[in-house]
């Protein structure tokens, strides 16, 4: 009879082992897991505000400007450089992770920064003809070329030569943003530390929330100035495949 219940025990234990084997197997590789933030995401990061002020400083120390910052910001609206986060989950709740600006985001968002700003600066330039009674040669064309004449270049090219540095330089960009290293994605919390050669690794911490293709960072740790867009929160989109 003991022997009985003994092969009876050790059977239930077996299939329970298979059963609990199975599961976990199941819960690995086929499970949606809530930490598994693999994948390409982006999200932007707003220079607009940035652009306005540096123009406004600019055109207010040469004394051509009669416009507020809410008019130059009305000028330069959604001036936005595209930042890429690459998530690669290698463990149970931890990875790898890459983020970027591309290039060719930023150079589109500089170009509109400054036909934005010439468009300002011509029309600051057709007050000033107004006001000094002159006013048929208001028009663009005639305010073109009167800038070509004056300067020997178009608007945009003035401006772009011989005015302010509306955004920080790719490479400013770069060096803030460009970096990777490992992170650990646990209970809402994900955990970035960042490979810094010759130094000690920096590492931040920040709230998440994963809805489907958006991840939502909602908080923070201690994140060092610069590697991080914007204020929270941070909505990242994940790129289609």
């Amino acid at each position: 009879m003991g022997k009985i219940i003994k092969k009876i025990l050790c059977t239930l234990l077996f299939l329970t082992l298979f059963a609990s084997t199975i599961l976990l197997a199941y819960l690995h590789f086929f499970a949606p897991a809530q930490d598994d933030l693999s994948g390409e995401w982006s999200t932007s990061l707003d220079l607009t505000a940035q652009a306005a002020v540096t123009a406004l400083d600019w055109l207010q120390d040469i004394e051509a400007v009669s416009l507020s910052l809410e008019d130059m910001e009305s000028y330069m609206q959604g001036l936005t450089i595209q930042v890429n986060l690459t998530l690669e989950q290698t463990s149970q709740t931890g990875g790898t992770f890459h983020s970027s600006i591309p290039p060719e985001s930023y150079e589109a968002c500089r170009q509109a920064a400054y036909l934005a700003f010439a468009t300002a600066f011509q029309d600051l330039l057709a007050q000033r003809l107004h006001m000094a009674g002159f006013p048929d040669s208001t028009d663009r064309t005639s305010l073109e070329n009167l800038v070509q004449e004056t300067f020997g270049m178009s608007t945009l090219s003035y401006l772009e030569s011989c005015g302010p540095a509306l955004l920080p330089s790719l490479e400013e960009l770069k060096a803030r943003y460009d970096c990777s290293g490992t992170y650990q994605a646990t209970e809402g919390t994900l955990t970035r530390q960042f490979d810094s050669p010759g130094a000690a690794p920096t590492e931040i911490t920040e709230y998440y929330i994963r809805e489907g293709s958006y991840l939502v960072l909602t908080g923070e740790g201690s994140i060092p100035q610069g590697l991080l867009p914007g204020t929270y929160p941070v909505v990242f989109t994940l790129q289609a495949e």
